[in-house]
Order: C-alpha cells, then sequence, then structure tokens
C-alpha cells in the first residue's frame, strides 16, 4: 500500500469523532480526495470506516435504552431509501466534490455553534412530528447518500438547535442514524464498484478506525471538554472543505 501516512490520518480522525459522538466519514473523503483516488474505493471506504466506528456505540445506546423509538423512526424510515437513491446517483467528479466541499463546509458551521442542551424534563414535553421529522431525515439521508457520509454530522447539531432531546438520545439517534445510512449507502454503490477497488487498503483504513474509533468513545466522555473538541473538529471540517473545493472548482 502506498501513502502509509493515510492510516495515521485515519485513526486520528476516528478517534476524535468518536469522542463526540460521529463516524468521521466527512473527513475520511476529504483525506481520500487529496490522493486522488476512485471515487468508488473512496466512498466504499468512508462508509465502512462509519460503520465500525458508530456500531459499538449504537449497541450500547440501545441496550441503555437511549434511543426513543417512536421519535427516531420517522428519521429513520425516510432517511434509508433517500440515501440509497442518493448513493446511486452518478456524478462527475468535479460536481461530487464540489457537492462534498459544501457539505463540509455547512457541516463546519453547524459544529461550530454553540446551542443550550435541555433537560430530560423540558425533553418530554417535545413530542414527535412525524411530518417534520420525516423530511428532516429524508434531507440530510438523502445527501448523505450523495456524497457518502453517514449524516451525523448534519443532524447532531440540527437536533439540538431544534431543542429535539436530550444530549444522550440525540447523540443515540446520531449514531443510530449514521449507522443505517451508511449501510443503505453501501448498498446503493454496490453496482458502482469495479477492480479498481483496493481492498487490502481498504481493510488497513478500517482497522486504524476501528482502533481510533475505540480509544476516542471511552476517553470522550471522560476527558474531553465537548465543546472544544467539537469546535476543534469545525475547524478541520471548514479547512478539508475549503481544501476540496479549491482544488476542483479551480478545475471547471
Amino acid at each position: 500500500m502506498q501513502h502509509w501516512e493515510i492510516i495515521i490520518f485515519f485513526l486520528v480522525i476516528a478517534f476524535v469523532y468518536a469522542s463526540v459522538g460521529f463516524g468521521g466519514g466527512s473527513s475520511y473523503l476529504a483525506i481520500l480526495s487529496l490522493y486522488n483516488l476512485p471515487i468508488p474505493e473512496m466512498k466504499l471506504t468512508a462508509l465502512i470506516c462509519n460503520i465500525i466506528v458508530v456500531t459499538g456505540g449504537t449497541i450500547i445506546y440501545i441496550r441503555s435504552k437511549q434511543v426513543d423509538w417512536k421519535k427516531v423512526l420517522p428519521l429513520v424510515v425516510v432517511s434509508v431509501p433517500l440515501a440509497y437513491v442518493g448513493a446511486k446517483m452518478k456524478l462527475s467528479q468535479d460536481t461530487f466534490f464540489i457537492i462534498l466541499g459544501c457539505s463540509l463546509m455547512l457541516a463546519a458551521f453547524l459544529l461550530w455553534i454553540r446551542y443550550r442542551y435541555v433537560s430530560e424534563e423540558e425533553a418530554i414535553t417535545h413530542k414527535a412530528n412525524y411530518v417534520k421529522d420525516g423530511s428532516l431525515g429524508g434531507a440530510i439521508g438523502f445527501l448523505s447518500g450523495i456524497v457518502s457520509i453517514g449524516g451525523g454530522i448534519f443532524l447532531s447539531p440540527v437536533l439540538n438547535l431544534m431543542k429535539w432531546d436530550t444530549p444522550k438520545k440525540i447523540a443515540a439517534t446520531a449514531s443510530l442514524f449514521i449507522l443505517v445510512n451508511s449501510i443503505s449507502g453501501i448498498a446503493g454503490q454496490l453496482s458502482a464498484l469495479n477492480s479498481s477497488v483496493d481492498y487490502t487498503r481498504i481493510g488497513l483504513l478500517c482497522a486504524a478506525v476501528f482502533i481510533g474509533g475505540q480509544i476516542g468513545s471511552r476517553l470522550g466522555a471522560v476527558k474531553f471538554n465537548q465543546l472544544v473538541v467539537r469546535r476543534v473538529t469545525a475547524v478541520v471540517v471548514f479547512a478539508a472543505g475549503v481544501e476540496v473545493l479549491t482544488k476542483h472548482l479551480h478545475l471547471q
């Protein structure tokens, strides 16, 4: 495998993102875009790494009854098929990267915002709105399918701004959202895969994010200031978005 430094980048990204409950798909794509790898391989790598990072946390959230299925299902039921549709769309290389760059900058803005968390008592008063939640889940799911990220980096800040539920339940919702939309995105991309995909590289990167994700998920809740971590992540994501846009807008 060439470019062994990608393994270190992926390990660090998984560590940082797992500490705030995300999968890291957006930054995996940003890193891979710097190496001119085939787009199908980039998309597949980002989504598989997402699944590896968030699966453990999702299981823990479900076991600890942090997933409010009545509120989560409208988000997921609409997002999954639209993530599949988005993943099936055929885009030119420049169009894909321009959408990705804009998405990264939007995600950075949402991560930077400071919002007031709601208590258990306040959350009880916020009832599920199936139309609003389904529309939100569908829109983010579709965008996630197009750019091959799980979508939690968009969903979590928006739900916090909406005072949708407590921070822990929003984190649980985002984790499940990332998991199911990443699986749906992979399903939508299967027809685009070809012999140019380097499965050895994908395997090594998956091992890196597994290690980084396990460490980040355990240390994040205990030792890190969540606002600081989110804002550091926002700066990294914004810089990646600028880099992607600068590179691919110049080509047009």
